[in-house]
């Protein structure tokens, strides 16, 4: 079911990128790399600025197997392909990388693999590989789209989107010599056929100041349209907030990336659906629970934002819209903590920038914004840019 699911996405996401007017190229916008396929394609996660300054980050397709790739970039936006799957260690790389205390750069694919559910990987800054774990479905799960956080403990936390005990994924723990433990597996309680405490959690963690981690699922929820949340780090969950998702849903429905913790405690996601307009939200949680949603897209500033949210040293929240905005292929968006939001810049293939940007942002060390798009740009595979805050 899930993957005949995830292929009408993908469609989608195709289909979405063709659109392509002509219009003015903003000033503080840069393309700093075009995707060719042999050096990969779809950059779906996003990326990490390691401890040497690099920027590091993976593509869903394209490389020597067209299985997908790891790839450093400088900040100027000079690439290497550092590695390229194969399938047997893993295939289709989703979600970003995490950097460890070791030094060693952590990840997952969502295919591939002895058991084809995906694989947990680990690669050094100079791309030496190593398979850590085959994920196993009826266990710890399959097909992990999110990234992996690494945990005060020192672990990494991740889930899996399908599988697990329950069918409905999973939440687990791998140390960073590959031991995982499943911490929980989502469609442990069900009612009226909904997956009450969650379903399909595509989105990575985030853990909060109490030692918790809080994330969301895609389904589920007493609505099935999505549910936020919380979990100690020995498993117990909690389910603080389950989207409407029927009729008027002014709080939004699936939301498919995961939280960020801001500076003053709360919470910070997006939705892909719902809202006003129909067209995805921006919300905010307390870490009890109380949800407000804070903005809904109307095309004009954006659409179906799949990525997540970062915090910038400015103070303000910053994210991509996969589509929508002035030619219909996505935007760049600021939203202070209180809700207001500017739009800061529309995708424009035809000048260039790519399309289609369904990661989310990170800040460099310069202060500027590092993100992908996964189509378009130079050779139609998508693109890395650079957006210089003002």
């Amino acid at each position: 079911m899930h993957n005949s699911r995830w292929i009408r996405q993908a469609s989608y996401l195709f289909l979405s990128c063709a659109i392509a007017p002509v219009a003015l190229h903003a000033q503080t916008f840069t393309t700093l790399f075009n995707f060719d396929g042999s050096d990969g394609r779809q950059a779906y996660g996003g990326l990490v600025q390691a401890s040497n300054g690099n920027f590091y980050g993976t593509t869903y397709s394209g490389g020597a197997s067209n299985q997908g790739t790891v790839f450093e970039m400088t900040p100027g936006g000079t690439l290497t392909t550092l590695h390229n799957f194969d399938g047997a260690e893993g295939a289709s790389p989703w979600g970003g990388l995490v950097q460890g205390a070791n030094g060693y750069l952590y990840g997952t694919t969502i295919a591939g693999g002895s058991n084809t559910n995906g694989t947990i990987f680990e690669i050094t800054l100079g791309g030496e590989f190593t398979k850590l774990r085959a994920v196993a479905r009826y266990k710890e799960g399959a097909e992990p789209f999110g990234s992996l956080v690494k945990g005060k403990d020192g672990n990494f936390y991740g889930t899996t989107s399908q599988g697990g005990p329950h069918g409905g994924g999973a939440v687990f723990k791998i140390t960073p010599d590959g031991s995982v433990t499943t911490l929980y597996g989502f469609c442990a309680q069900i009612a009226n056929n909904f997956c009450v405490d969650g379903n399909d959690p595509n989105g990575g963690l985030v853990q909060g100041v109490n030692g918790n981690f809080y994330g969301t699922t895609y389904a589920g929820g007493v609505n099935d349209a999505g549910a936020i949340f919380e979990i100690t780090p020995s498993g117990k969950l909690t389910t603080l907030h389950s989207f409407i998702g029927m009729g008027d849903d002014p709080d939004g429905n699936q939301p498919f990336a995961g939280l960020v913790k801001a500076s003053n405690g709360n919470f910070y996601g997006t939705t892909i659906g719902g809202g006003a307009y129909n067209q995805g939200t921006v919300f905010e949680m307390t870490p009890g629970g109380t949800l407000t949603t804070l903005h809904s897209f109307d095309g004009a500033d954006g659409a179906s934002p799949w990525a997540g949210l970062i915090e910038a040293t400015n103070g303000n929240l910053y994210g991509v819209t996969f589509s929508g905005g002035t030619h219909g292929e996505g935007t760049i968006f600021e939203m202070t903590l209180n809700g207001v939001l500017t739009k800061r810049h529309s995708f424009d293939a035809n000048n260039g920038d790519g399309a289609g940007p369904l990661a989310g942002l990170v800040q460099g060390k310069d202060g500027s914004l590092y993100g992908t798009t996964t189509a378009r740009g130079g050779f139609g595979e998508g693109t890395v840019f650079k957006f210089s805050l003002e």
